[in-house]
């Protein structure tokens, strides 16, 4: 596998998709090789729990302000890393996203591999099905490259898949969604150390503060909320460039006495949170994916979401979770009020979402998915 994040480098859902997901083709009994570049304090070359790590030294030489120059040239670094593997040869070359592009068809030609692509989003998609010009025009042209030379391509999601084959005018036939995973036995065990008790009045909700992730239509909602259940209260938790204006909006509408913005929370008190909470809301306007929601299912809280790309994927007809249009606060108001209200739905909702959670995003569940599309590559 060839990425340009993984942990302790993340930024995004990406590193722990390409964690995760080696992990599971390690556990199935594959040998799995992950190159990626290194960061502080990592070391170039490590096994970790089966996985064999590949970190290559991507900085020289150094192109200032030269986005697509700066990672093209960090491909030779990561071709470089393959040399150390001797004479140990790939089965399939899997890049994540564009940034690999060029070491994928270096490596697939040597050794005579297929690549196989996962986008885990495009420039399009990002930019709201158009390509603005300079660097994300550069870089939708080397996804289009990417894709039609990969002998399958995979997406997060399926609205993504329909995107990708459209924009890059690939077969549908080799293109199929595999979303990412999760841990589900981590996110449901609990800390010792950290308060988890129970809150029959908690609503919560975490993310990076921005306009498009809905903290203003939770806002609203928790006044009507309010109205009908003074007990009730709110934390949402996360930090970014929205954050003074949430608080600007929450004073204006005069919700401050019920909703608290905690800011930065740990995986830990992240997870301690999802455990004390009656409710989690995920009130986003947009969501490609929604790793979030995967970790409200694993955590086993009742589960309110915007009716929204990745997010209405993941749980519609599942019984999981409750769905409202997105920006619409009267509708997420009554979401909020039939779970802190019906103590049968709200263990209904969790014992659903531990179901799904298991059985179609764990990791291993993931994994074997992702095996039976690396044979189907190999065997056409």
């Amino acid at each position: 596998m060839l990425t340009w994040e993984l942990p302790p480098a993340t930024t995004g859902g990406m590193a722990s998709h390409v964690d995760g997901l080696a992990h599971g083709l390690a556990d199935m009994g594959h040998e799995v090789v992950v190159i990626t570049r290194r960061t502080p304090g990592t070391e170039r070359s490590v096994d970790i729990a089966g996985v064999r790590v590949l970190r290559a030294e991507v900085d020289l030489p150094w192109l200032p302000d030269r986005a697509i120059a700066r990672v093209a040239s960090a491909n030779h670094a990561f071709v470089m890393a393959a040399d150390t593997l001797g004479a140990w040869r790939p089965d399939v070359v899997h890049a994540h996203d564009w940034q690999p592009a060029w070491a994928a068809q270096v490596l697939g030609a040597r050794h005579g591999a297929p690549i196989i692509t996962t986008f885990h989003g495009t420039e399009r998609s990002r930019h709201g099905g158009h390509v603005p010009p300079g660097v994300p025009t550069d870089v939708n042209g080397v996804e289009w490259w990417l894709a039609a030379n990969s002998r399958r391509v995979i997406t997060i999601t399926r609205l993504l898949a329909r995107q990708v084959t459209t924009d890059f005018e690939l077969d549908p036939a080799a293109v199929c969604s595999i979303p990412g995973g999760i841990d589900p036995s981590w996110w449901a065990a609990p800390d010792p150390d950290l308060d988890e008790s129970p809150a029959s009045d908690l609503v919560f909700s975490w993310g990076r503060v921005q306009f498009e992730k809905g903290f203003q239509v939770l806002a609203a909602a928790m006044g009507t909320v309010r109205s009908r259940l003074p007990q009730a209260r709110c934390e949402i938790a996360g930090r970014g460039s929205y954050l003074a204006d949430l608080q600007s909006r929450i004073d204006v509408i005069g919700v401050s006495d019920v909703v608290d913005l905690v800011g930065f929370l740990s995986d830990n008190a992240l997870r301690a949170a999802i455990h004390r909470a009656a409710c989690v809301v995920l009130p986003s306007l947009y969501e490609p994916f929604g790793v979030i929601g995967l970790e409200a299912l694993a955590g086993g809280a009742p589960l309110v979401v915007s009716q929204t790309g990745g997010l209405a994927e993941l749980v519609e007809g599942t019984g999981a979770a409750l769905m409202f249009e997105p920006g619409n606060a009267t509708q997420l108001a009554d979401r909020i009020h039939e779970v802190l209200t019906d103590p049968d739905l709200a263990a209904s909702m969790r014992e659903r979402a531990r179901e799904l959670v298991e059985s179609s995003y764990s990791w291993a569940a993931i994994a074997r998915r992702t095996e039976e599309w690396y044979r189907d590559a190999l065997g056409s």
